[in-house]
């Protein structure tokens, strides 16, 4: 059965959602960040890492997820059949990859960003990720005006994958998530899932 690597609180937690949602044998195993078990399966040192069970390693949050749904068409996880559903998986994973995801990186690294390590300066930067996150928040709020979900009628992996994100954000943004009601929402509508529940009690036991 796969096995799926996770720190809790991390991008992780949107394939070991994906992972109970397929409702097959798997384990999710906690590692730490940067620990010499990760780095033996992933050079970079990070989370997530799926290992398949002919041991077959894949990495990447955005990529992990995908490849779930598309492997398991039955569930119904991946693109909407409608002729450019693909395209609109991809670019919404994409999204999420490519602008909310390092959005997050001044705040929750800020030293990265900066020489000068003075908490004004490590300050400006958290304000500088915050704006940009932010900006991408909007996005996907005017988005969701009128969808339930990500790509429209059903949940889908990028659903999953946004909510992390969206827990950051609740947690990060000083004002919380009020002016993104469609965003609440799609995230109160993953949260109550009884699937997702069950992962969120294990990462929080664990």
């Amino acid at each position: 059965m796969p096995v799926l690597l996770y720190s809790p609180g991390a991008c992780s937690l949107a394939p070991h959602i994906v992972l109970e949602w397929l409702g097959e044998p798997y384990e999710a195993r906690r590692v730490k960040i940067g620990s010499p078990e990760l780095f033996q399966v992933n050079p970079a040192g990070s989370v997530p890492v799926l290992i398949e069970d002919d041991g077959w390693v894949l990495t990447q949050a955005g990529a992990i997820v995908q490849h779930l749904a598309r492997s398991r068409p039955e569930a119904e996880l991946g693109a909407l059949d409608d002729g450019r559903g693909e395209a609109e998986l991809d670019r919404w994973s994409s999204f999420f990859t490519g602008d909310v995801h390092p959005s997050f990186y001044p705040v929750f690294m800020a030293d990265r960003y900066t020489t000068d390590t003075s908490e004004q300066a490590l300050e400006a930067v958290r304000q500088a990720g915050l704006k940009l996150v932010r900006r991408r928040f909007k996005i996907l709020n005017d988005h969701l005006v009128d969808k339930p979900f990500i790509l429209g009628p059903r949940r889908s992996v990028v659903d999953a994958y946004a909510f992390p994100m969206i827990r950051w954000a609740s947690a990060k943004l000083p004002e919380g998530l009020d002016a993104y009601p469609n965003v609440v929402a799609l995230h109160d509508r993953i949260a109550n899932d009884a699937a997702v529940q069950k992962v969120l009690a294990e990462e929080d036991a664990a």
